[in-house]
């Protein structure tokens, strides 16, 4: 039985047209039809063009397998089904038909779709699906590659401080200049790792497994982790991220901080999406690399690997987290290497992506590699591995709604 990810794929606008599935319309757009041409909703690039490998092209729902619901099952909550095209009852979610990955291969696998806030130059892309996040309605979770950040429900990040105590806050007097509490409603109740603790009477401040919430007033912008500079304080998440491979080091750059590889030489990844009606992502080696070739190398492998070259592995490493894998890559092509094959190259893959360091970064921190590609790195190109993206709002980030 498939253990994958859900996901969804909402209707998106895109430069000149629209592609995903509507809410609300009862039907599935991502069948088994095998688009070989552009669709030009990717404005300069006119429709019609041949896309590459058009022999290996592989239909949407190949890709994305439905996630098929029996032909007498009835709504249940957000869970209601619509028809596909073949006339197969296919669940949805929240009004959105709901799919797999054919990258996933074990439970928890979130290989295919994308949590990331994305620009509209990137694509219709694919979200994954989980429950309801165990937080008070008024709060809200961003989702970061450090982790699950805690929110205001307008955007602003929760810090914790230092020198409190288990369920009593110690921030008082000229504290409260800086640090505001997070008010609990009136009628607010202690429920699992989410207590009330009684500022003054009548008033209620929110605890997070005990340790009474902020927010900084001096935050102007959602999603901000200044406040955390500040000796005591600290963001506060629900979750944090496994760590990266153990020779990865982390980097300060002009706008935050960013992983880097054990010389600190900021880490890249690649990212793609084609113009076809079914927006197929073309970031990883099962891919065409002929995007890739093109942006890195003008179609010269060679100059490809030494303007953003691999990241490789040292023989028997491995990482904690399963985002972080080893895999063989034939640096002639870009492609995954056969067993044994001479001059494959050992490298380290984010959500089974190759990653790179740019040739023209020259200090520690160095991110002149960000952004290299089309429409800013959006649609295909490079960028920056982000920790922290002080400058943009932590862009990279995005809450419950945000897509929408």
């Amino acid at each position: 039985m498939r253990t994958a990810r859900r996901c969804t794929w909402p209707l998106s606008g895109l430069r000149n047209g629209q592609a995903g599935d509507r809410s609300k319309s009862g039907q599935a757009t991502c069948d088994g039809t095998i688009y070989k041409e552009t669709t030009g909703f990717m404005s300069p690039y006119p429709g019609g063009f041949l896309l590459p490998e058009p022999e290996n092209r592989k239909s949407c729902e190949a890709l994305w397998p439905p996630f098929l619901a029996p032909a007498d099952a009835k709504p249940a909550g957000k869970w209601t089904t619509v028809k596909r095209t073949n006339g197969e009852s296919q669940w949805a979610f929240d009004d959105y038909p709901v799919y797999t990955s054919s990258k996933d291969h074990k439970r928890g696998d979130v290989l295919g779709g994308s949590n990331s806030m994305t620009g509209g130059a990137m694509g219709a892309v694919r979200y994954p699906i989980g429950p309801t996040a165990d937080i008070p309605p008024d709060l809200r979770l961003a989702v970061f590659r450090t982790g699950r950040m805690l929110n205001t429900h307008k955007g602003f990040s929760v810090y914790g401080y230092d020198k409190d105590a288990p369920g009593k806050s110690n921030c008082t007097g000229a504290c409260l200049e800086t640090w505001a509490p997070v008010i609990a409603p009136v009628m607010a109740k202690a429920e699992g790792d989410w207590s009330v603790i009684e500022r003054s009477p009548g008033i209620g401040q929110w605890a997070y497994r005990g340790q009474p919430l902020y927010t900084n007033v001096n935050d102007v912008e959602p999603r901000r982790v200044i406040g955390t500079d500040i000796p005591d304080w600290h963001n506060v998440y629900t979750q944090r991220a496994l760590t990266p491979p153990s020779d990865f080091t982390v980097q300060d750059a002009d706008l935050g901080q960013v992983l880097a590889d054990s010389k600190g030489k900021t880490i890249y990844y690649y990212s793609c999406n084609d113009d076809a009606m079914d927006q197929q992502s073309c970031d990883s080696p099962e891919a065409p690399q002929v995007y890739r070739l093109a942006i890195c190398g003008n179609f010269d492998p060679k100059v490809c690997n030494e303007t953003f070259p691999y990241v490789q592995a040292q023989p028997g490493e491995k990482a904690d987290s399963a985002l972080w894998s080893v895999i063989s890559i034939d640096p002639n092509t870009g492609k995954l290497a056969q067993a044994g094959q001479a001059g494959a190259l050992q490298v380290w893959a984010y959500r089974e992506r190759p990653v790179y360091t740019y040739g023209g970064d020259t200090r520690p921190g160095s991110v002149d590699g960000d952004n290299f590609g089309e429409f800013n790195g959006d649609r295909n190109g490079f960028r920056a591995f982000w920790l922290r993206d002080d400058f943009r709002g932590n862009a990279r980030g995005r809450s419950p709604g945000d897509r929408r």
